[in-house]
């Protein structure tokens, strides 16, 4: 996409090109590169829900953040991460260094600092960005027009009525507007999270690095967040005993880690623990582009966070749905089609990849969690048999 500093117009307070609904990283993403082609938007972020979690940002998105202008980020407020440890397959720790990594080291993001941060690039970029606004379409006129409800756009607890040519679904995993609008959810499995948050220890926190562990039930990550804090999170199917929080044991099983527990041990225990249940299956829509919307982010594709993708893939969907929206509003009729020809590539890479890294924890093969993984298969989008050759889960560059 060739950006065009003459093709930048003003918005009006209501009219715009296009209105992404959702201010994560993925719809921050598509508003920078739509505003930065000259195209008039609306950043709606509705702020609903729990906060983000600490999440890891893997290096490859410094290639990503550059292609949107945004190379500066994550900055001095995210903590460096220089190694991921993993006990897969066996009870020993193995270690992949960020040194072999050309692009560097990654990092453990403070989520809520970072998505403010991708926000202010969009507004920087000549995005307009609606803090606490929710977006509803109204409707769409015979000329291709959307109207759109904005409740909470300025502070206010009203309502306005804004017109927009083109909706992008930012919204998460819901995809409100693309399932509104009739695109149907496939789920590929019934993955969950029960998370805890640990406060910083006494002395210092210099543990830069991510663990994951498996277990027979399913399998842990944990790493320190900014402020010496740290995430625990333990994976496994809803339907799995282990999934239930409460009780004794607010996240079940940590005692009987090797590792994971020994890194909780450095923390002080929280008087009155609050654990997180959240989706965390892989799921992707059947169409993610249609009569004048495009879904980006996890309301596209969500993936298993084993991949540590999530951000990457919302950097990655935003940027290229971007571009390829201001080209569909160009004239260009193919841009669209290309941009879900490529997302069915990333899912089909990210499929085969799970289930091959799957496949290399073989200690507890009669478990159903580990059972269900060995036996379904690698699946493309269309619902056929992927090649299920053993490679790497992630990709340098490609969002798995």
């Amino acid at each position: 996409m060739t950006v065009d500093p003459t093709r930048r117009t003003a918005a009006t307070a209501s009219s715009y090109d296009v209105v992404v609904a959702g201010g994560g990283p993925s719809g921050a993403a598509a508003a920078a590169a739509l505003a930065r082609a000259g195209r008039t938007v609306l950043l709606a972020d509705a702020a609903t829900g729990p906060p983000s979690l600490g999440e890891a940002l893997p290096a490859a998105a410094r290639v990503l953040l550059r292609d949107l202008g945004a190379g500066d980020l994550p900055g001095r407020h995210h903590l460096p991460c220089y190694a991921h440890l993993s006990a897969w397959g066996s009870a020993e720790l193995a270690t992949q260094d960020s040194i072999l990594d050309p692009h560097g080291h990654g990092w453990h993001l403070d989520r809520a600092r970072f998505d403010r941060e991708l926000r202010d690039h969009a507004r920087r970029s000549g995005a307009e960005v609606a803090e606490h606004t929710v977006v509803r379409p109204v409707g769409r006129s015979g000329g291709g027009t959307w109207t759109v409800e904005l409740r909470g756009r300025h502070g206010s607890s009203g309502r306005e009525a804004v017109r927009c040519r083109w909706l992008v679904d930012a919204t998460g995993r819901r995809a409100g507007l693309a399932t509104a609008a009739g695109a149907r959810r496939v789920v590929h499995d019934r993955l969950v999270a029960l998370c805890l948050t640990l406060p910083a220890p006494d002395g210092p926190a210099t543990d830069g690095s991510t663990l994951v562990e498996a277990v027979p039930d399913g399998w842990w990550y944990t790493a320190l967040l900014p402020g010496g804090r740290r995430l625990l999170a333990r994976y496994t199917d809803a339907d799995l005993p282990g999934a239930r929080a409460g009780g004794v044991e607010p996240v079940p099983g940590l005692a009987g880690t090797r590792h994971t527990a020994l890194r909780a041990a450095a923390h002080p225990w929280p008087d009155d623990p609050v654990v997180r249940r959240a989706p965390a299956h892989t799921a992707r829509l059947d169409a993610v582009t249609g009569d004048g919307w495009t879904a980006v982010g996890d309301a596209a594709a969500a993936f298993d966070p084993l991949s540590s993708q999530g951000v990457l893939t919302a950097l990655f969907t935003g940027l290229r749905a971007g571009e390829a929206l201001h080209d569909h509003l160009g004239g260009d009729r193919t841009a669209l089609a290309g941009y879900a020809a490529e997302l069915d590539t990333v899912t089909a890479v990210h499929l085969r990849n799970r289930h091959a890294y799957y496949s290399l924890e073989g200690r507890w093969p009669r478990h159903p969690f580990w059972r269900r993984r060995h036996t379904a298969g690698a699946t493309r989008p269309d619902g056929g048999r992927a090649s299920t050759a053993p490679v790497p889960l992630t990709s340098p560059g490609v969002p798995a």
